[in-house]
């Protein structure tokens, strides 16, 4: 039986690649933070599947322990300060967490076992003021944010160990990936939440920044398949997963409200409080060679994806459920 370890496993990505793994007959390790507020909702159906240890990216001992002690296969970093918000709130613990997180957990792996696979949760936003549209792999970077920046060490830090130690490490650019397990910090998610909210008469407006930025959004669940197929290859290499579409904040206002029966112009407001410092305004990916190499292509559209985060907001709402 395969052995992964993931990190982040609580968060959306962790969630779907565990379900994903467990499919696949892999024993699941989640690393998990030791704080006040650790949720475990988005596993609560698959927890009793997995072995849940304590460890922290800030802290290479734990690493070094954890992987002494358990021996994953493969690792997926998926842990970070992951909101490009917040980043801008929190730059040093970003850059800590998102960047120097990388070095320590790939350091841990070359001390301990330099043979295993190790996945790196690379970023769109790592192309930021885009130099080329659509963006490859080889498209120059111009992050636009403390998070953009601090995954583009992760990024770098990470081809660094594979060219100099000659380990199995890869990046996957992932593009926007949503689903219904999306945090409420996150515009699609707050879109969704919202308009389900308005429909069923506890809201009446929705505040947010640029609506004119633009997105190649796909599904989470069907970008975790990406990553494991990164780590099946015979030679580590990094790859592009995105949509190869773009769609603007108002389109997905068009389609979330619209599928309510609702006009969105009727209940959104710009805040300024909500537009970033830097703008990114155009990201669509060209998933070529993840198509080409990995026979990875995306299967949820971006319409079906909408509707899906709207529906699954209504049922939490009618349910009494809280949204996390």
């Amino acid at each position: 039986m395969p052995k992964a370890l993931i990190t982040g496993i609580t968060g959306q990505d962790g969630s779907y690649l565990a379900e994903f793994l467990l499919q696949k007959g892999y024993e699941v390790i989640g690393m998990v933070r030791r704080t006040s507020t650790v949720n475990f909702h988005r596993i609560e159906n698959i927890q009793d599947k997995l072995t849940l240890i304590t460890g922290d990216l800030l802290d290479q001992v734990s690493l070094i322990h954890i992987l002494e002690e358990h021996r994953p296969d493969e690792v997926y970093n998926l842990a970070a300060q992951s909101f490009v918000g917040t980043s801008w709130q929190q730059p040093v613990f970003t850059g800590e967490a998102t960047a120097l997180g990388v070095t320590r957990l790939l350091d841990a792996i070359r001390l301990v076992d330099k043979n295993t696979r190790f996945y790196q949760a690379s970023s769109s936003e790592m192309f930021g003021k885009v130099q080329a549209v659509p963006q490859i792999e080889s498209t120059p970077f111009y992050p636009r944010s403390p998070y953009g920046v601090a995954k583009l060490y992760g990024h770098w830090i990470t081809v660094n160990y594979r060219e100099s130690y000659d380990m199995h490490a890869s990046s996957g650019i992932l593009f926007n990936h949503e689903s219904p397990r999306r945090g409420l910090e996150f515009v699609t998610r707050k879109i969704s939440h919202h308009a389900a909210m308005i429909k069923l008469g506890r809201a009446n407006e929705l505040r947010l920044g640029n609506l004119d930025a633009r997105r190649d959004w796909g599904f989470a669940g069907d970008y975790v398949q990406a990553m494991w197929l990164m780590l099946q290859r015979d030679t580590p290499e990094d790859y592009v997963v995105a949509t190869g579409e773009t769609y603007s904040v108002e389109e997905f206002l068009d389609i979330a409200f619209g599928h309510l029966d609702m006009d969105w112009r009727q209940y959104v407001v710009q805040d300024a409080r909500f537009m970033r410092p830097a703008e990114v305004d155009l990201l669509v990916g060209d998933p070529s060679k993840a198509g080409r190499e990995l026979g990875w292509e995306p299967r949820v559209s971006f319409q079906e994806l909408v509707r899906m985060m709207v529906d699954a907001d209504m049922k939490l709402l009618q349910s009494g459920g809280t949204a996390l």
